[in-house]
């Protein structure tokens, strides 16, 4: 009887998430022809330590069709090549602008403080702020801009599409997604600007400057480690709207390339996500661990029940394929491989001791490190 209930409870948590993923838009495929395309876009990329990526990033950027477009690319005291890489990237291209990122004032993020910094210099009518390893569709502003406008909105953000290929990547980049569509109400997080319904993901925000400037832009959350999240509750706050959206076809963001980055940056954004709870960290802990890890050992006992006691009990795997078919239908909806499905539980079983490391590091104040600097 407890196994039917517990199947049951898992089963209407798939049922939730399939319907709850058909409040989430996804940028239009077809263009507007009635698009206004004379308003000026600034796209606003901050960029430390980035020669990875600095040269692809502006090969892509030249190929976007929205015909009037400003590229603000603020170099933050970067201690490699990434300026240099920038300026023969870009050669003779006059939409382009690199900036000299000024030191880090105290009190300040290093990531909020160049934000800062570009918006000061932006002159468009909407800015886009996008993370340095993210690649767009060259029709990105146009849809983006169109959706927008359909939703009268002060803000559009989304996920993009992960490549995953360090093994911790595959596990928890894929996760994220899954927790908004999972537990966050898209209908209220889209239509009222509650700013307890908030998800944002900082590679891809693009706002209004009326919404960006009501909302005291990057210098009201200079503190912030997780400054989307942040962000996007104050534009909720200052009465704009701001729409959720999949935007897997239009955006790529290769976030990581080794399992130590992943640590880091999950690390360095899990527990100040949580606003730095211990409570929700140890609720959080227990809810993962008592329906996405311990299905896993429930399937293996009823196939050692199966294969050696010859006692065979189909119940004792439909808790975990009603994970996996939760997790698949997850990764259907963000393009992620569906093969990925299968880690769900060992994913939920690392991520419980993640944010325990996150948690950790945040009371014992040693800080988080990322970007050659670190944060309390």
């Amino acid at each position: 009887m407890m196994l039917i209930l517990y199947s049951s409870v898992l089963a209407v948590f798939l049922l939730w998430t399939v319907i709850n993923s058909f409040f989430l838009p996804s940028l239009p495929r077809k263009q507007d022809e009635s698009l206004d395309l004379d308003e000026k876009v600034s796209i606003l990329v901050p960029l430390r330590n980035e020669e990875r990526n600095a040269s692809v990033l502006v090969d892509n950027l030249k190929k976007l069709t929205y015909p009037r477009l400003e590229v603000l690319l603020l170099d933050d005291n970067s201690t490699d090549d990434t300026k240099k890489l920038l300026q023969e990237a870009i050669g003779e291209d006059s939409r382009f602008q690199i900036l000299n990122g000024k030191p880090l004032p105290v009190g300040w993020s290093g990531k909020v403080h160049a934000c800062y910094q570009l918006s000061e210099k932006a002159a468009g009518d909407y800015f886009l702020f996008l993370d340095a390893d993210v690649q767009l569709h060259p029709q990105t502003i146009q849809q983006g801009l169109a959706l927008l406008k359909k939703k009268k909105a002060g803000m559009i953000t989304g996920f993009p599409k992960f490549p995953v290929q360090p093994l911790l990547e595959q596990w928890f980049v894929p996760l994220q997604q899954f927790f908004v569509v999972f537990h966050l109400p898209i209908w209220p997080a889209n239509h009222t600007t509650r700013e307890e319904f908030t998800a944002a993901h900082g590679a891809f925000l693009f706002f209004t400057r009326k919404a960006y400037q009501a909302a005291g832009g990057h210098e009201g959350i200079r503190d912030s480690i997780v400054d989307d999240v942040h962000i996007t509750r104050k534009v909720k706050a200052a009465g704009q709207r701001v729409v959720l959206c999949n935007v897997t076809d239009y955006v790529t963001c290769k976030m990581y390339s080794t399992n130590k980055e992943v640590w880091e940056g999950f690390s360095k954004n899990l527990f100040p996500g949580l606003d730095r709870s211990v409570l929700f960290v140890l609720a959080i802990s227990l809810f993962y661990l008592s329906f996405y890890v311990f299905p896993l050992p429930l399937g293996l006992y009823g196939l050692y029940s199966g294969i050696l006691l010859g006692q065979w009990s189909l119940w004792l795997f439909l808790p975990l394929l009603l994970i996996v078919l939760q997790k698949l239908w997850v990764n259907f909806v963000i393009k992620q491989r569906l093969i990925l499905s299968l880690w769900m539980p060992v994913a939920s079983a690392a991520f419980i001791v993640l944010i325990f490391n996150s948690m950790l590091y945040g009371l014992r104040n040693k800080g988080y490190s990322w970007k050659g600097r670190t944060y309390s």
